[in-house]
């Protein structure tokens, strides 16, 4: 193994998969999730959901529809992909970029079964 294939020390093989280091506290925390950078921490503070066990009960819908709610404004779609991106690797594990969870979505929307934010909900 090369110097820059290592492990660094408390990184665990998930982790490693998505490219992002160990959190500090060595739990990998939600900034450890292949996705979720700053817009998605801040978002995911509006929502009230601070650890990966909490994300794992979570429902991408109800996410983008809540958040959209609470923030009273229509976010981009693909705020969606990544809540389900997110939300997959919590349950199984398994970093898949976000845009492989956008054909479904689309789809949805075409069909009309896809979340849409009304404001005077």
């Amino acid at each position: 193994m090369m110097p820059e294939d290592s492990p660094q020390q408390g990184e665990t093989g998930q982790q490693r998969a998505a490219g992002k280091p160990a959190a500090p506290d060595g739990h990998g925390g939600l900034a450890s999730l292949r996705n979720i950078g700053k817009a998605a921490l801040a978002d995911f503070a509006v929502l009230e959901i601070q650890t990966i066990g909490q994300l794992a009960g979570q429902d991408a819908d109800h996410l983008y529809l809540t958040l959209c709610q609470k923030t009273r404004q229509r976010h981009d779609p693909c705020v969606h992909d990544v809540f389900a991106a997110a939300i997959h690797q919590a349950r199984t594990g398994e970093a898949r970029n976000w845009w492989c969870f956008t054909p479904q979505r689309k789809a949805r929307q075409q069909d009309g079964s896809f979340p849409v934010y009304s404001p005077g909900l």
